[in-house]
């Protein structure tokens, strides 16, 4: 009986003795906190975003904003990263908008949407920092297929975001409602205005990912405009540097190899697809893009690409031709980026049914 007694003492003895190291890293001890988060996230009493203001006496505008701007400040890691990657995109993204004349906060936008990352994928496809689905890219001459996306393409992708948002501000009238068509479609906003009677983002029901875009957007603004308020700090010295590279039009025929060009021009497969995010395989695509190059190369680029494959040659800024041939993955307004001259004119002088071209087609430019 004792000895059945004591037993059981030994098992309960050494089943305490085995769990209390563990139970020393699950609980913390008396009067010790394992993290505190006890600060509330400060919200400003107005808000300007893109020249409009934010209705924050709105108990439903408050909220949103708080819900946003709370999960955007506590998720440390990544406004960190906003504010490094700021360094490298906002100049050019700043430039753009300034000789465009549109609204600065539009940059936001682009952090909302990617983080400022140039080859983030989201699960509905949309793709670059601007994220363009594959419909809205080619209506806005961004071209997408097998050997290049230019969704990718810095550049590129920020010109014809900027476009479109510039047609929606047209469609809309303001620049929130743009931004929610941005997000969810023009077909759906037009939709949500003539079925609620509505023309006030604020007073319609969207979806609930659109309703929550806006206020997203505005909590960028207001951690990348003062980051200090929010606890957060980042030396001059961390913040990344804009990169610099030589950009080149060029008019690629037959397929050539990203390694021979690379050593020809002194660089590295690695480099040209770094500086070429929207190069997708391992040859350089055929067709007419732009085509990114370590600073000071612009003229190994001419000689290689002569060099290597007939016909591969580099085109100017302007084409100077009088008429085009279509390549694989032109669009007009690609081409009307190209040549200068207008996707209307391009339309009347060569009689087109709409903005459809097929590869070898060829255009008078006069």
């Amino acid at each position: 009986m004792w000895n059945h007694q004591i037993k059981i003492i030994l098992v309960l003895f050494m089943t305490a003795f085995l769990l209390e190291p563990f139970s020393a890293f699950s609980l913390p001890k008396q009067n010790e906190q394992l993290v505190t988060m006890d600060i509330d996230v400060p919200l400003p009493e107005t808000l300007v975003l893109c020249g409009e203001p934010l209705p924050l006496l709105d108990s439903w505008a408050w909220e949103m904003l708080d819900r946003e701007l709370t999960i955007a400040v506590w998720d440390k890691s990544q406004v960190f990263l906003w504010l490094k990657r700021a360094g490298r995109y906002f100049p050019y993204f700043e430039k753009k908008l300034a000789q465009e004349k549109l609204p600065d906060d539009l940059k936001y936008l682009a952090v909302a949407e990617s983080s400022l990352l140039s080859s983030i994928k989201s699960k509905q496809g949309a793709v670059g920092p601007w994220q363009f689905m594959d419909g809205t890219a080619e209506e806005n001459g961004l071209r997408t297929d097998k050997s290049i996306d230019e969704r990718r393409d810095l550049e590129q992708s920020t010109e014809a975001a900027l476009d479109h948002l510039r047609r929606l501000k047209e469609m809309f009238g303001n620049w929130t409602l743009a931004m929610a068509a941005y997000n969810c479609g023009e077909n759906r906003i037009k939709k949500e205005i003539k079925d609620q009677q509505e023309n006030d983002f604020y007073r319609l029901k969207l979806p609930e990912e659109t309703e929550r875009y806006i206020f997203r957007i505005a909590a960028v603004k207001l951690i990348m405009e003062n980051p200090e308020s929010y606890g957060y700090r980042v030396p001059e010295s961390k913040i990344y540097k804009p990169l610099k590279y030589d950009t080149i039009k060029v008019r690629i025929k037959n397929k050539i190899h990203i390694t021979d060009f690379a050593k020809a021009i002194g660089t590295t497969f690695k480099m040209i697809r770094y500086l070429n995010p929207q190069i997708i395989n391992d040859y350089l695509p055929t067709g007419a893009y732009n085509l990114n190059t370590p600073n000071g190369t612009a003229e190994k680029v001419m000689s290689a690409l002569g060099n290597l494959a007939s016909g591969s040659t580099p085109v100017s800024e302007k084409t100077s031709s009088k008429f085009y041939t279509v390549l694989e993955g032109d669009t007009l307004k690609g081409i009307s980026r190209k040549s200068g001259i207008s996707v209307d004119r391009l339309i009347k002088l060569n009689n087109l049914n709409g903005s459809t071209i097929k590869a070898g087609e060829v255009l008078s430019l006069e």
